[in-house]
């Protein structure tokens, strides 16, 4: 078999037109690098793929031409025997009443040819949310500004941010990802290039609302200098916050409490083995200083029996602590922040991003080696904003490792985004049908579609979401595969409209009936202009000084300013500021809408350049104004008055 055909049995598409509607075809170079970074797949002669059952829904599933009848069946669940059956024809119609949850499947035919798949049983849908429409306040929390934070936003301006959102008749704050970073390089900020998505990122942390923390001379010093900064200084900030959280562990152990000690042990309990790894991770990362696989053999494999004799050595065991120590206390302040929100009564609360993959030499890579391959870039094909393509530089999930690991690692994943949220959002949620994968060492037009289990993901979703009581939105922007929104919808998890794409083939502007009620709906996000810098043509002039070409002339760009007071004339709105676009997007049946918080504050910079790392302040910029001034600086009764028809108190 050669090399194009090996890659279509396995779900390789090895050629695509691109978004500029051109055919490119992988070379053979990076397709035999695709092919070797996969983990081996046995070809199935029975069941194609794993098999997914909906509650309260009669299913079917069909065997192969190959498999030879009779085909017998059995359904368990651990050691657990839920179900067993027979087949003889092509067609295994599926008991009833199996419980929700994912289960392995069993089956043999007749040629003695045995597979085991995994059976997932999802609900009938996501969670859809106990609200009608509401809208939220979109915030980079990195870039709040306060008397009292340390020169980055934190979990305590979090909580500050939210009583502001109420007051104003907003449901929620959405925030960029939370994810953890890693604490020896700061420089490294992208909250989308993450460590681990399982756990948090610690600059978040409210250091001063740690009961044992006492701050001294020399850190008072540093932060009256870090506060008055237009960028968040990372690489000040960085140590500066670790010194602290260390200075607060070494207190804590010293005279926890036992109502403290208590509930730092009841979160270790219920992170289990996965924060006692990650712990034991973090003290081995900074110990070799070297990428995981270039580790002792001992430690290039998660090993719970090295983690627990590294927790028990003397010169090791604080370090573990101490790592777990810090997530604990950020996933308290986090929680602290959803309590508010319900207490005040939002509908959703937080709302949190979720990045595609994760840095190759990070926690979640070496965690999970089978689903997670390191040697493969998560990325785009060229398209008309970007005509060279992406490489994110992040892993991503691979179908044949996800379904030998019956798509646990995903639903961890799931499960511990959605633990402090009301919503989440799933960045190119593209992925969960199809990853566009480039290979270590390849430009990003080099890459292949890979084919993902779809069907088996959005079953787990949709089981961790109504397990979380959680809405997801799923960001489908960009070249949409066929069929993609309408299984994903089908499912309940719901669609991302952005205005600024949601136009015609002329360009014309749709009405606000043309969007889906299931929707999150925004005017931008943080990798498109804002609408102060889309008006000011900013964006353009920034990317054409970055030699990016903006996929957009200034004809193209007027064109666009035109159609956008065609439809809001066509609403009635007969201005075209901030205040007329949000009152358009209010009117639309979308469920949740978006306002971000530069928009509302009239910035010119958006918060990221896709394209960039360095060329660009990328993920650094904070806000003009502390919390306490944006009722001053933001016309409040203008954004009321535009937001009233889903506002929470209708105000």
């Amino acid at each position: 078999m050669d090399l194009y055909s090996k890659a279509k049995t396995l779900g390789i598409q090895t050629e695509y037109i691109d978004g500029s509607g051109q055919l490119r075809v992988t070379t053979a170079e990076a397709l035999a690098a695709i092919l070797a970074a996969l983990p081996p797949e046995t070809p199935r002669r029975i069941v194609a793929e794993p098999v997914v059952i909906r509650a309260g829904r009669a299913a079917h599933t069909e065997l192969s031409e190959a498999a030879q009848l009779p085909v017998h069946w059995k359904v368990t669940h651990g050691s657990s025997l839920l179900a067993q059956g027979e087949a003889r024809e092509r067609t295994v119609a599926w008991p009833s009443g199996l419980p929700e949850g994912v289960h392995r499947l069993q089956l043999s035919d007749a040629s003695g040819a045995r597979e085991e798949i995994p059976l997932l049983v999802g609900p009938q849908a996501a969670f859809g949310g106990e609200f009608d429409r509401c809208w939220v306040i979109a915030v980079q929390l990195y870039g709040v500004r306060s008397a009292r934070n340390w020169g980055i936003g934190d979990f305590a301006d979090l909580q500050n941010l939210l009583e502001f959102a109420h007051s104003v008749g907003a449901d929620g704050i959405g925030l960029n990802p939370l994810h953890a970073l890693f604490d020896d390089r700061p420089g490294d900020c992208s909250p989308y290039s993450p460590n681990s998505r399982l756990f948090l990122n610690a600059l978040y942390i409210d250091v001063e609302k740690i009961p044992e923390f006492r701050i001294d001379a020399e850190t008072r010093a540093a932060l009256a200098q870090l506060r008055t900064r237009d960028m968040v200084d990372y690489v000040a900030v960085g140590p500066l916050k670790w010194r602290a959280l260390r200075a607060a562990f070494t207190a804590f152990k010293a005279n926890p409490g036992l109502g403290r000690w208590q509930d730092f042990e009841n979160y270790r309990a219920e992170q289990g083995a996965l924060l006692s790894r990650f712990a034991c991770f973090e003290v081995m990362r900074h110990s070799f200083n070297t990428p995981w696989w270039e580790w002792p053999d001992e430690w290039r494999q998660p090993n719970d029996a090295a983690c627990a004799r590294l927790r028990r050595a003397r010169d090791t065991a604080g370090e573990v602590e101490f790592v777990e120590f810090v997530q604990w206390t950020a996933d308290r302040q986090l929680a602290a922040c959803q309590a508010l929100a319900h207490k005040l009564g939002m509908r959703v609360g937080l709302y949190l991003d979720v990045a595609v993959g994760v840095q190759s030499d990070g926690f979640d890579a070496w965690n999970e080696q089978t689903a997670i391959s390191r040697q493969l870039g998560v990325g785009a094909p060229p398209d008309p904003l970007n005509t060279a393509g992406q490489d994110w530089g992040l892993a991503g999930f691979n179908a044949a490792g996800l379904e030998l690991r019956s798509f646990a690692p995903f639903k961890q994943m799931l499960r511990a985004s959605m633990r402090h949220a009301g919503a989440i959002r799933l960045d190119h949620a593209f992925g969960l049908k199809r990853l566009y994968l480039v290979p270590r060492g390849f430009g990003p037009a080099n890459g292949a579609y890979v084919l993902m289990p779809f069907e088996a993901l959005l079953a787990a979703t949709a089981q961790e979401s109504v397990a979380s009581r959680c809405v997801v939105i799923g960001e489908d922007l960009g070249t949409v595969p066929e069929g993609f929104r309408e299984q994903m919808n089908g499912w309940g998890i719901w669609s991302y409209l952005v205005m600024m794409f949601e136009r015609d083939g002329g360009g014309v502007f749709y009405n606000a009936d043309h969007y889906l009620t299931d929707a999150l709906v925004t005017f931008n996000t943080h990798d498109l202009s804002t609408y102060a810098g889309w008006r000011s043509f900013s964006d353009l002039k920034t990317k054409r000084a970055l030699g990016i070409d903006p996929g957009e002339t200034d004809q193209m760009r007027w064109d666009a300013l035109g159609q956008l007071d065609a439809v809001l004339r066509r609403h009635d709105i007969h201005h075209h500021d901030l205040y007329s676009v949000v009152s358009f997007l209010a009117r639309t049946r979308s469920r949740i809408m978006v306002v971000s918080m530069e928009d509302l504050l009239g910035l010119v910079d958006q918060p990221n350049i896709p394209g960039t790392v360095y060329e660009h302040p990328n993920w650094k910029r904070r806000l003009p104004v502390s919390i306490a001034q944006l009722a001053s600086a933001i016309d409040v009764d203008a954004l009321k008055h535009a937001t009233r028809e889903r506002s929470r108190n209708g105000s």
